[in-house]
Parts: structure tokens; C-alpha cells; sequence
């Protein structure tokens, strides 16, 4: 069933609530964060990677502030091991038993410091955490629950000790972004307020985690046109054409675009997803997806500019208005769980639809 055009609306007013409550902690980045809130809100995976100094740890900080739910913070190191990240089974001497004890990922919002400083092995027990929302213990299975968000950091420059993710982790990422440098008079606002070391104890809970699970299940609904499904599919088998890219974008992430298409439709008060909102999303969601062939490299070509050259050629649909999306008819229902989250803050956007 397609979300109304009123639960759009309030879930566009119910995002830029949520925006501007993270903005409490980076200043003048809206775009990016609006990209982590999408990446948080279609229940993936963020990988920030940027120089050091440029706040990815205040924007995951902030990000996880936001939730009203558990959050855990790791900071990789090589020397971590991967019972550190997952747990351990551990015996008890006084009951006669083993007992598992939960490690850090079990988190709603799990925040990875330098995830390229541990070790391979350490790396990999994220992988069925993070794909599959549940690690096996010693054959005995856990669940995490919902929702689950690991944002994870990573310095590109420095590559001194530390271990590049592999292709199969990468593409755990729903979304790889970045945040660059401030401008100049946003830098001056920063350093006007220099006495605060952490900007992210500004951000207070605004959601509940239930809420989000909801927001994202109500993100689902959103209405892809098969045009744009087709528009899609088209770039992705571009990019495994590309006489310059070794390996293209997978199945897996022709999904994770559209998902995350979806969430950005209803962050802008749409109940159906346009060309455009492909064309935004692309660079995040992809980009890290396109392994470039030896050549490309060495001659200093970017993932980023490959992506470019396919979505200039791609022919994009024309926008249909949402053909096939439901009419406004149906009674706006949004879950009981997202008209809770107002009950965390009282200035969440608005009240949900119909109430």
C-alpha cells in the first residue's frame, strides 16, 4: 500500500526536524546530513571517510544522540579482536554454565572510530552483523533487533598501519559520503564557540528507536514507477560496461538505491520517487560500489567521475507524477510507534497524520 500524500507530508516535516537537530553539532553541512538521516531512516549502513578534523565523529555522535535508544562507541584498533566487537561466551564458575555477554554492537547506534585500523579478522565479524542483524555465538544465533545503524569512520590519507576494507565490506555500506571542509563563515561560528570540545552534547533525543523502525517501514511504501526502476537497472549494467571499471554495481546495490530513494522521496513530502532523486542518491550509494580497473587508477581516474559520465549518457524517465501511487482517498494511518516519537521531544515537526 502507497503512503499518502499527507504521510509524506509529515514525514518531510518530521525529517527536517531531525536535520536541524543534528546541525546543532556540524555546522553548514545540511546536505550531508540530510544523506546520513536518509541512510539511518532506509536502515543501513554509514561509512564517513574524510580527513581528520572535519567532524565525522561529531556528525555519527549526533546522529546517534538523536535516538532515544542504546548506543555503543568502539574505537578499532589492530590489537581489537573480533569477540571484542561481538561478544564472547564466557563460563560461570558459581551457576556450573557458560553465559554469552553481549559486546558492544549490540546497540541500536553502533559508532566505529577508523574502522580501516583493525585488523581483517576484527573486520570481518561485522559483516554478518551488518548485513544480516544477528552474529552466531558459538552456533547459537542473537538477533540485534530494530533498528540497527553502524556509522562507521575512516581517514583516506593516512595509510600508514592500517587495513584498506575489502570489496564484500564496502558493499555492507548503504551509503559512503563525506564532509569536507566548512566554508569561511561557518568556520568563523565554529571558533566563536572554540571553549566547547563537543559539540554533540547539544543534540538531545528527538525519536524514539521504535519510531524510527516505523518511519522506515512507512519509507517502504513509497511508489517506484517501473520507468525509474528501469532507469536503475540501466546505470548499474553501465558501470559493469564501462571499459574502464573492473567490477560494477551489484544487484545488491541497485536495491540499496532504490531503498534509500525512497526515504529521500519522503523526506521531501513526495509518496513517489523521481528521476532526480536517483540521480542525487547515485554518488553515495554507488560510488563506493565500482571497483576501477588498474589503468584508471594509475591514470588518476574516480569512481565518482565514472558514475558522472554514465548519468550524463543515461537517458532519465520523465517523471510520471507518481502513476500507480494511491489516491487521496485512503485514510492517512501512520504506525502507533511514530506518533510516540513526539512524546520524546515536544518539538518534534508536527503531530502524525490524523491525529
Amino acid at each position: 500500500m502507497t503512503i499518502t500524500t499527507e504521510q509524506a507530508k509529515w514525514f518531510a516535516e518530521t525529517f527536517a526536524s531531525l536535520a536541524t537537530n543534528v546541525e546543532k553539532s556540524v555546522l553548514g553541512k545540511r546536505s550531508t546530513v540530510e544523506l546520513a538521516l536518509t541512510c539511518m531512516l532506509t536502515e543501513g549502513h554509514l561509512l564517513l571517510d574524510d580527513v581528520p578534523g572535519t567532524g565525522k565523529t561529531s556528525l555519527a555522535k549526533a546522529l546517534a544522540n538523536t535516538v532515544q535508544g542504546t548506543q555503543s562507541r568502539i574505537q578499532f584498533t589492530p590489537d581489537l579482536l573480533p569477540s571484542d566487537v561481538t561478544g564472547a561466551t564466557v563460563y560461570n564458575q558459581r551457576t556450573g554454565e557458560f553465559e554469552f555477554h553481549k559486546g558492544p554492537v549490540f546497540a541500536t547506534v553502533v559508532l566505529i572510530d577508523e574502522i580501516n585500523r583493525a585488523s581483517p579478522k576484527t573486520q570481518s565479524a561485522l559483516l554478518e552483523v551488518m548485513e544480516e542483524g544477528h552474529i552466531s555465538v558459538d552456533g547459537i544465533r542473537h538477533d540485534l533487533g530494530r533498528p540497527f545503524l553502524v556509522i562507521a569512520t575512516q581517514n583516506p590519507v593516512e595509510q600508514a598501519g592500517v587495513y584498506p576494507l575489502p570489496e564484500a565490506q564496502l558493499d555492507r555500506f548503504l551509503m559512503r559520503t563525506s564532509l569536507g571542509y566548512p566554508d569561511h563563515d561557518t568556520t568563523v561560528a565554529l571558533l566563536a564557540e572554540a571553549s566547547q570540545r563537543d559539540r554533540s552534547t547539544n543534540v538531545e533525543p528527538l525519536i524514539t528507536a521504535t519510531a524510527v523502525a516505523q518511519m522506515a517501514d512507512l519509507a517502504g511504501d513509497v511508489h517506484v514507477d517501473s520507468a525509474v526502476l528501469a532507469y536503475v537497472t540501466s546505470i548499474a549494467e553501465q558501470t559493469r560496461q564501462h571499459p574502464q571499471v573492473k567490477l560494477g554495481v551489484s544487484t545488491r546495490g541497485c536495491l540499496a538505491l532504490v531503498r534509500a530513494t525512497k526515504a529521500w522521496a519522503a523526506s521531501r513530502g513526495r509518496n513517489h520517487v523521481i528521476p532526480d532523486d536517483v540521480k542525487v542518491l547515485a554518488h553515495p550509494v554507488l560510488a563506493h560500489r565500482v571497483l576501477l580497473s588498474p589503468d584508471a587508477e594509475f591514470s588518476g581516474t574516480s569512481s565518482t567521475q565514472i558514475l558522472e559520465q554514465i548519468l550524463t549518457g543515461v537517458s532519465a524517465p520523465s517523471d510520471r507524477g507518481g502513476s500507480g501511487a494511491a489516491g487521496g482517498s485512503a485514510e492517512p494511518v501512520v504506525p502507533a510507534a511514530v506518533a510516540a516519537a513526539s512524546a520524546v521531544k515536544g518539538n518534534l515537526a508536527s503531530r502524525p497524520v490524523g491525529q
